[in-house]
């Protein structure tokens, strides 16, 4: 089996297409066929339903497909490792992050200098889900997640508690903290459960332990525009990780919950990632 057979695979399998996957390739299709056709041989498995009109995956090919995409991420990792290593360049971090961690990248980053001076940084963002698949894949080195629930193959350790506090109407502005069970009258907003779980559901378990199944408004896809819509006196509010924008802050009333809800930050790596020292050293930068 060789990799360019796995990436012929790959290709016809996100294509559904022969023609398109050989364009893609920029090679003749007669060749990707040929290639297909060789690596269901070796493995004596059919990876691929064919017909005049469309191409399918077999159950079988789903399941190499999720293992063909691995193969490829750590053999295009290792490209770029022995590429940096050629070139003399320093180490490279690829980071997983979200909303609201600048400033601990950034302490993390500086202690981390501090002992490897040329070390380089990219910062990718997204959602819980897909940084977990992303470092289980190759495509990170680590993440910095918060309520990650347990994957095989990844490692979450805690690091910080993620305080959560209310974005209400304007009219509630007092400076005291707000009891969950006296939102009970308002529409509650919240992102898509798939995009922060950890939020969506300490949010949705603290209102039903206040003796309230909250009415749910529209998801939220931007919490700025969500702060604008609450603050001009939509019946509406929202629940928030601590480090609130301070553009909008002038514009809805950000007050702490009673009681205090928090979820979990992790770092997430590979469950063989790293030396133990070398583990310790950037559970204790992101600390």
């Amino acid at each position: 089996m060789e990799l360019r057979q796995l990436r012929y695979f790959v290709a016809v399998a996100e294509e559904l297409h022969f023609g398109r996957a050989a364009q893609r390739l920029d090679i003749v299709q007669p060749a990707v066929s040929q290639q297909i056709g060789r690596l269901e041989r070796e493995l004596g498995v059919r990876l691929l339903h064919r017909t005049p009109r469309r191409v399918t995956l077999t159950g079988d090919g789903s399941r190499l497909l999720t293992e063909a995409r691995r193969v490829l991420a750590a053999a295009d990792r290792v490209t770029v490792v022995a590429a940096d290593l050629a070139a003399g360049r320093a180490a490279t971090l690829r980071l997983g992050t979200g909303p609201g961690m600048g400033e601990r990248v950034h302490r993390a980053i500086g202690a981390l200098r501090s002992t490897t001076p040329d070390l380089g940084l990219v910062l990718v963002d997204g959602t819980t889900a897909q940084h977990l698949t992303a470092v289980r894949s190759g495509a990170l080195d680590a993440a910095l997640v918060r309520g990650a629930s347990p994957r095989a193959g990844l490692r979450a350790t805690e690091l910080w508690r993620e305080p959560l506090v209310a974005v209400v109407p304007p009219d509630r502005s007092a400076a005291a903290a707000v009891p969950i069970a006296e939102l009970a009258e308002l529409r509650l907003r919240l992102p898509p459960r798939r995009a922060e779980p950890a939020l969506h559901d300490t949010v949705l378990t603290a209102c039903r332990d206040a003796g309230f199944t909250p009415e749910l408004g529209r998801p939220i896809t931007s919490i700025e525009d969500a702060v604008v819509e609450i603050g001009s006196g939509a019946p509406e509010w929202t629940a928030v990780y601590g480090s609130v924008p301070a553009a909008v802050l002038d514009v809805a009333a950000v007050r702490p919950l009673q009681p205090a809800l928090s979820v979990p930050g992790q770092l997430v790596v590979l469950a063989s990632a790293g030396e133990p020292a070398c583990m310790a050293q950037l559970e204790a930068a992101f600390a």
